[in-house]
């Protein structure tokens, strides 16, 4: 946005209120393929037991994974139901403005309503949240083409020093060596769809590694339950989880 401080104030008094609404990057990645007028999806506002329900779904075009993520990925599909999670605006005054390609600003409306817009969590939506943990981790390297073999600086080595680093690491610490990343989530997403609740103790003996590491990647997937029932345990954040919370499954058989 520009440094002008001049705001088109003409459409206000023609202008609605609008939504403030926090969506997956996916979901964004997954609108740039669209075409310029084509349908990303819909938006359904309903009422159950007298509380609004909203819920967006996203067009059966753009729900190819291989639109967003690779294409040897393409048999698997990003989720498509969408339902909000409505929240008041509170005491804040926000404001929506756009800016044209002469950097002219219009203020285009003030926000009324703020929401966050949440996947279904299903088999698709796990499998897609492993892959982009799975992208997330790989190096990012650089690839150059050398015009001659370059023999003052390679020398052949008994050992790489990485290599004696990693032995004396595995003797001082035994069996409790750092695994990859993605084996060690791989691992914590297969033990919690047998449990909801564990204490980081039982963790460390499933996956063997070490408690300081294994506290580093929890704190990233999951959350700590300071007090109440499951006091002193780990379980999972909402958009990791593959089963419905005990409040949703009383909510369910309620229904």
């Amino acid at each position: 946005m520009s440094d002008r401080t001049e705001v088109n104030l003409s459409g206000v008094k023609q202008s609605k209120g609008v939504w403030l609404v926090k969506v997956p990057k996916y979901l964004s990645q997954q609108w740039d393929k669209a075409t310029e007028k084509g349908e990303v999806g819909k938006i359904t506002i309903g009422k159950k037991q007298g509380k609004t329900e909203v819920c967006f779904s996203l067009s059966a075009e753009l729900s190819a994974l291989h639109s967003a993520v690779g294409e040897k990925d393409g048999a698997l599909q990003v989720p498509r139901e969408h339902p909000f999670t409505m929240h008041t605006v509170g005491g804040q005054t926000m404001a929506v403005f756009s800016q044209s390609s002469t950097d002219e600003l219009s203020l285009e409306g003030m926000v009324v309503h703020r929401a966050e817009c949440r996947p279904v969590v299903n088999d698709n939506y796990m499998k897609l949240k492993k892959l982009q943990l799975k992208e997330s981790t790989k190096p990012q390297r650089l690839s150059q083409q050398l015009e001659r073999a370059i023999t003052t600086v390679f020398k052949p080595v008994a050992n790489h020093d990485f290599n004696l680093e990693y032995e004396k690491k595995k003797k001082s610490e035994g069996k409790m060596v750092r695994a990859e990343r993605q084996v060690v989530l791989d691992m914590l997403f297969s033990t919690f769809e047998k449990h909801q609740y564990y204490n980081i103790k039982d963790l460390v003996d499933i996956t063997r590694q070490p408690v300081t590491y294994l506290k580093e990647i929890m704190r990233e997937i999951g959350t700590y339950n300071s007090k109440g029932a499951h006091k002193s345990t780990w379980e999972l954040k909402p958009e990791y989880r593959h089963y419905q919370s005990a409040e949703e499954e009383e909510e369910t058989k309620a229904a």
